[in-house]
């Protein structure tokens, strides 16, 4: 195994500025900031970046997250939603699982970053996990995640906590180990119950 990406980036798409711009801002700033602890590895796998259309999708995304340090979750209750997000969450659930045995963990490899809360409340798989990070203030009148003093000291620790697993993984992967033998986990149930049906007034 070799570590090719610093962090993959897990998060569901959309259609209109918000979701997109904060996506993208949140992966400018990553990408200034972890650059000078890398050498020769890319700071993020995104998807909308690094997927080509006739790619074997569930192949490419099993063997990026398998070559990368950690992950990022953008949170949003769209996230929860969707089978394809939930299973990549597992599947990184299952790579830490596996690097546990191979070094003392400092913190879980899924870095959660809330961009819109829940109505309801945050879903354990995010609130319990260790460290999130709330980003749910951020707006389209925000400005830069990269040059914001106000957001500057969540973007370091999340750049402080994926190079220190970069550090740990370098010293301590088997040899042997191959990425290719990776594949992702089945859809996880849904993270919450359904809410019970209403009654009709």
């Amino acid at each position: 195994m070799s570590i090719r990406y610093g962090c993959f980036f897990s998060y569901a798409h959309g259609q209109h500025a918000y979701m997109s711009h904060f996506k993208d801002d949140l992966v400018d700033a990553l990408k200034c900031y972890l650059e000078p602890h890398f050498d020769n590895e890319t700071e993020l796998f995104v998807d909308s970046e690094q997927l080509g259309g006739g790619d074997d999708i569930d192949r490419r995304l099993a063997l990026a997250m398998c070559q990368s340090v950690s992950m990022i979750v953008i949170y949003t209750p769209k996230y929860e939603a969707h089978p394809y997000t939930r299973r990549e969450f597992a599947a990184m659930q299952m790579i830490e699982a596996e690097r546990s045995g191979w070094y003392e963990l400092p913190s879980h490899l899924i870095i959660p970053v809330i961009m819109t809360r829940h109505p309801l409340s945050l879903p354990r798989q995010i609130s319990e996990p260790g460290m999130y990070v709330d980003f749910s203030r951020y707006t389209l009148a925000t400005g830069e995640l990269k040059t914001n003093p106000d957001y500057l000291p969540d973007i370091r620790r999340i750049v402080d906590r994926i190079t220190m697993h970069y550090h740990c993984l370098k010293a301590s992967m088997p040899a042997d180990h191959d990425c290719r033998n990776f594949v992702l986990p089945p859809p996880p149930p849904e993270w919450r119950p359904p809410a019970p049906p209403q009654f009709p007034r």
